[in-house]
């Protein structure tokens, strides 16, 4: 565990192999093909978000390809037990130093990916649409299958979180440009961990991420929560404070 925390706050991210059990596994998958399937409110559609590749809008083609099923913590029991598990919560406490909790305003959401019209996601940091005292928390991505370059797995910059950038390096929606010739230089040191069904990538709030289109045949499914130590709190009156966290 402490090689792992250290390279969360040195490198940015760490990717833990086979953190549930098969039967965990299986029994997440199931869940996560139902509720795909029920298409349960709260969720986000690719049309809605119009990322790159994304439908233009809900009645186009593709325009009800669901993008994030979101309060995956009130979704299933399956995605609250490995969300408030013991060994995630023993981590947290280790790198925090403190006690824990569950964000329900940020991430707590199935991902998907489809292919065809699974949009990419540009570089940002998570921290750019969140309120904290401090800007550390981290976040959790359990692969449900297997994620790989082909079908959209997330692309990371090593030592990201502990760069300082000016405001415009960022376009108006936050995200890191590409365009721009010292951001290019930057993303130049990219890498993109392939995660077996199982693995599970722990990565700073700070950390530049993307991800690219599903050229696969099949829907990737990820679980993805975040995490912050009890000192850290929310900033009244901001997204951030708007649901009530799950302590761990």
């Amino acid at each position: 565990m402490e090689s792992q925390i250290e390279a969360v706050r040195e490198v940015g991210y760490a990717v833990i192999p086979r953190v549930v059990s098969a039967e965990a596994l299986r029994r997440l998958n199931d869940a996560a093909r139902q509720q795909l399937r029920e298409r349960r409110e709260p969720l986000e559609l690719e049309a809605d978000l119009r990322y790159p590749g994304a439908p233009k809008s809900r009645d186009d083609a593709g325009g009800g390809t669901v993008r994030r099923l979101l309060d995956a913590y009130a979704r299933d029991p399956a995605f609250a037990q490995w969300a408030a598990s013991a060994p995630l919560r023993e981590w947290m406490e280790a790198y925090f130093g403190e006690q824990v909790l569950l964000s329900r305003a940020h991430h707590n959401c199935l991902m998907t990916k489809h292919p065809r019209f699974g949009s990419m996601t540009g570089w940002h940091r998570d921290i750019r649409y969140w309120s904290f005292e401090r800007e550390d928390l981290v976040s959790v991505w359990l692969a449900l299958g297997e994620e790989r370059v082909e079908n959209g797995a997330l692309w990371l910059v090593p030592g990201s979180h502990r760069m300082t950038f000016q405001a415009d390096r960022f376009d108006a929606s936050k995200f890191f440009r590409a365009d721009h010739e010292d951001n290019r230089e930057v993303l130049r040191a990219a890498v993109s961990p392939c995660l077996e069904p199982g693995d599970a990538l722990f990565f700073h709030c700070n950390t530049l991420h993307s991800a690219g289109k599903n050229l696969s045949d099949e829907v990737k499914f990820s679980l993805v929560y975040t995490y912050r130590g009890l000192s850290n709190a929310p900033r009244a009156g901001t997204r951030s404070a708007s649901k009530a966290e799950i302590e761990l």
